[in-house]
């Protein structure tokens, strides 16, 4: 893997505030990795020292085996979770100069 991706992914899993969430895939798109399973291996081999609790699958949950933890750290971040379940509508993160997605020009 170029070690260039590797730090960009590793920098943008960083910069993802507290209190919201994004998908392997919203990072791989940033990072312009190939493939959200990419960002999923980097966490896996060096992803300890960073926020890779606020990092969910595209439907909105967690990976099977973190599903606990990963929920428990989310929530003491204000992000809750119906059952299993992120709502990505209300916590995903918007990076800097992303507009939000509502009807512009309505006032």
């Amino acid at each position: 893997m170029d070690d260039v991706l590797h730090e960009r992914v590793r920098e943008i899993i960083e910069s993802v505030p507290p209190g919201t969430v994004a998908t392997y895939g919203d990072i791989a798109a940033l990072a312009g990795a190939p493939s959200p399973r990419m960002v999923g291996a980097i966490l896996a081999e060096d992803g300890h020292d960073l926020p890779w609790h606020r990092i969910l699958r595209a439907n909105g949950t967690p990976a099977p085996h973190l599903v606990h933890d990963q929920l428990e750290r989310l929530r003491a971040e204000g992000v809750l979770a119906d059952g299993q379940r992120v709502d990505l509508r209300k916590y995903r993160w918007k990076p800097d100069g992303e507009e939000d997605d509502g009807p512009e020009g309505l006032f």
